[in-house]
């Protein structure tokens, strides 16, 4: 079933993202070589492709999992998570519908 891992960052935490995502983007990149990654990607703090010293606000991960209790534990495991980047993360069943 798919999954949407919804995260929310704390703010000033742009230094310590840019630190841990070599392997943040290791584990996608896993999923992505699994074939289980539908997307991923960070909320900009402002509206623009690059948000500069700005910042991020969060990130999405849609994915496959077999349980919500494995994507829970994937989640957990994050190197954001790890480097207290992420202020709280919700994880929701997901239905693709389009495209």
């Amino acid at each position: 079933m798919l999954f949407a891992i919804i995260a929310t960052d704390h703010a000033d935490t742009l230094k310590r993202r840019q630190k841990a995502r070599p392997a943040h983007l290791a584990r996608l990149q896993r999923l992505r070589d699994e074939g289980r990654l539908v997307l991923a990607g960070p909320f900009p703090a402002v509206e623009c492709d690059d948000p500069g010293s700005t910042g991020f606000s969060g990130s999405l991960v849609v994915a496959e999992f077999p349980s919500l209790a494995e994507a829970r534990r994937w989640a957990d495991q994050d190197p954001y998570v790890e480097a207290g980047i992420y202020r709280n993360v919700t994880i929701k069943p997901f239905h693709k519908v389009m495209p």
